[in-house]
């Protein structure tokens, strides 16, 4: 068995797709802003790397598995996150603040956890974390 890709379920498509091409930067594979899937991937300079992410309509789905009488959101924690790792997360947060993204956290160290990270949400509401790495507590 092999991991293709992680398919966020949205309920704002295209906003959605506009903040992971836009403010975040990734590479359209496929699909675009009016349709109801597409997919990413991360730039690595010039060149496309790594993992895939996907988006695909939330009630599209809803209504291909029969969940479609099912409510669309709950108040409850965060049962997911997309984790990004970057150059500076000072200077990522700072890029991102300029194109208008409001942090939850701001950049913090975390020793414990070998990394300087910040978190944000998408449009949708999706937990994101950019991070770097630092030395470690013992």
């Amino acid at each position: 068995m092999r991991l293709d890709n992680t398919r966020l379920l949205v309920t704002d498509f295209p906003a959605c797709y506009r903040f992971y091409r836009d403010i975040l930067g990734l590479a359209v594979q496929f699909g675009e802003e009016h349709d109801s899937y597409a997919s990413f991937s991360a730039k690595d300079g010039e060149h496309t790397a790594g993992a895939y992410l996907a988006l695909f309509g939330r009630s599209a789905m809803a209504e291909a598995i029969g969940t479609s009488d099912r409510p669309a959101t709950a108040i409850a924690q965060d049962t997911m996150m997309l984790s990004f790792e970057v150059e500076n997360v000072d200077t990522a947060a700072e890029h991102l603040r300029s194109l208008g993204v409001d942090f939850v956290a701001p950049p913090t160290d975390r020793p414990q956890w070998g990394q300087r990270t910040a978190h944000l949400r998408d449009p949708d509401g999706n937990l994101i974390e950019i991070y770097h790495s630092i030395p470690m507590a013992h």
